[in-house]
This record gives C-alpha cells, structure tokens and sequence, in this order.
C-alpha cells in the first residue's frame, strides 16, 4: 500500500460516516483504485498530494483512448469478473462515463482539500467533457397496454410484478424504492406511501401518492399476499425476503420480449410518469416526488419533450382557445 491507498481508505470511511449508499461507496472505490493503479503504474505517483492538474488531464486522455474494462483495480478483478467475456469489452468510453468517473475523483480531492491533507487541489479547474444528451425512452399508451397484457396473473410473481410495474408509472418512484416498501408504509385510505430515507437515493425520505385505480390494485394484491406469505414488504418473493432489482430487471425483460418491445427497460416507466407530470406543467411537483434534489436536477433530466409534445401540449393550454371556451 502507498500513501493513496491509505488516503482512499479515510476517504471512504469518512463517506460511511454520512450514511453514504453503499452502490455510492463502491462506485466511488472502483473509480478511485483504477485512477491511482494509472498514477502509480503511468505517472509514478504515489501521493495524492503529488498530484497536478496535468495528471488528471491526461488520465482524462487515457481514458478516451482505452476500451471499457481494459483496466481493473486490482488484477484479482480479471479471474473473478471476467471482463473480457463482456459483450462490449473494448468499446469506446463514452463522454458520459468519463464525466461519471471524474465526479468521484473530484470529489476525492475536495475531500483532500478541504481537509488540509493537500496544500493545492489539482481538480479545480478540470471541467466535465461536452455531451450531447439523448433523449429519454417512453412508452405510447399502446405499448403500456401491450406490455400489460403479457403477465400471467395466475403465477404469483407475474402478478407481483404486474402491480410494481403500474405502481411505478403511477406514482414516478424509482425500481429501488418499490422494491424496499414495508406494507405498514402504505396508507390506502389517504392513497400514498412512505419512503423512509434508508430507501432512498438521496437519503431524504418523502411521500408519493397514488390513484385511485391503483388503489383498488394495490388492495386486492395486499389481500391476495397476505392469504399466502407472511412478509413485511409490500414486494416480497415467494420466500418472503426482498426482491433484488437485478431480478425484476431480468422479469421485466422476459415481459418486454413477450410483447415485442425488446429495448425498453424498466426506468422507461418513471420517464413515462415524468413526462405526464410535465405536459402538465408541474414541474415543481414532479421534482418533489421524483425526489431531486432542486428543479434543476429534474429539468436537465426530463425537459426533452419533442416537438409533437409541444403541439398537444399547447393545444391543451392554448390562452385564446381558453378565453373564447370561457366567454360569458
């Protein structure tokens, strides 16, 4: 071990001592083993306060010029994971990842600095690549009915999903956070559910609401649950513990497939409900539900409307059609 090693290893208990997440603490591990191998093996440095501006330029250079899992943190990686094997090994980084990685290291040297464990911050001026976003998947109303139609209702888990599918377009709540709900934290009468913090990706907790066809579901699947498992969540396996999300992905491209939709995948739902929200011009409201952090995080996310959205949604809101629909 050199001193970054160590320096990384304070960095990361001091993340578990805000409640971080641990996907956050292990993308902010993999990302920092990888970038100090480069420093050690490549710059020859092994001190986090050796580090110049320079260096994080030209790692940013490294990476647009090497292939996706060319490089692991420690070559142990390559017997256990197999990245060779991936369908994409090799291919082009994209701008987007790279900016991914950079985040963590940056948030790294803060750390560092703000700390006084660095007399200069060599990410201060490092600015994130130019990306061209594209736009988020939906689903026509057409594809929603399609897809519904492809559950079979008489196999437990098909009907599981079956309501976690509608229950996340209905109230925008990410796959995480259905899949975490404690049946005590759903209140059918006044049709809306708590997310504690712990569940959550920002570790904020908050409420979403529910319709009223999604009550009348959400009824009948409580009272068709509790006939045959005994299990706190709302989303339970056939053996009563928590459905893994990597598993309702993997279901959910089984259903997406039965239906003739193979490139959708299961995020398109919470896009679809903030979408919705948005032709309505809620925005603030949606930003409260979905669980950003300010407006802006759900502007820079969802405001993609293309221009046929635009056409209804003035249709909708037109001011003179308004005026003339209201003249006395």
């Amino acid at each position: 071990m050199n001193q970054f090693d160590y320096d990384i290893d304070d960095f990361l208990e001091c993340c578990q001592c805000q409640n971080l997440r641990r996907k956050t603490l292990k993308s902010y591990e993999q990302t920092l083993r990888i970038f100090t191998r480069y420093m050690t093996d490549v710059m020859k440095v092994t001190d986090a306060k050796d580090t110049k501006e320079l260096h994080i330029r030209e790692y940013i250079k490294y990476l647009q010029s090497r292939g996706k899992y060319t490089v692991v943190g420690k070559d142990d990686n390559k017997t256990t994971n197999n990245p060779d094997s991936r369908s994409d090994f090799g291919q082009v980084i994209s701008n987007t990842t790279i900016n991914n990685y950079m985040r963590n290291i940056k948030v790294f040297y803060n750390y560092l600095y703000n700390n006084r464990l660095i007399n200069n911050n060599p990410v201060s001026r490092v600015k994130s690549l130019k990306n061209e976003r594209e736009p988020l998947e939906f689903i026509t109303d057409l594809q929603f009915k399609r897809l519904i139609e492809t559950f079979d209702l008489s196999k437990f888990h098909e009907y599981r999903d079956y309501i976690i599918f509608q229950l996340i377009l209905d109230t925008g709540m990410r796959i995480g956070e259905a899949l975490c709900i404690d049946v005590k934290n759903v209140d059918l009468q006044r049709k809306m559910i708590f997310l504690p913090a712990e569940d959550t990706k920002g570790n904020k907790s908050r409420y979403v609401f529910f319709s009223l066809e999604m009550f009348k579901l959400l009824k009948r699947w409580i009272a068709f649950k509790d006939r045959y498992l005994d299990s706190e969540f709302l989303f339970s396996t056939n053996r009563r513990g928590k459905l893994a999300v990597n598993n309702f992905e993997k279901n959910f491209r089984v259903y997406a497939k039965r239906s003739g939709l193979n490139d959708i995948h299961p995020h398109v739902l919470r896009n679809n409900f903030a979408k919705r929200l948005l032709m309505q011009g809620v925005i603030y409201t949606l930003s409260r539900i979905l669980g950003h952090s300010s407006v802006t995080v759900t502007e820079k996310a969802y405001l993609d409307l293309d221009d046929e959205d635009l056409r209804q949604n003035y249709i909708q809101y037109s001011p003179l059609e308004h005026i003339k629909k209201n003249r006395i």
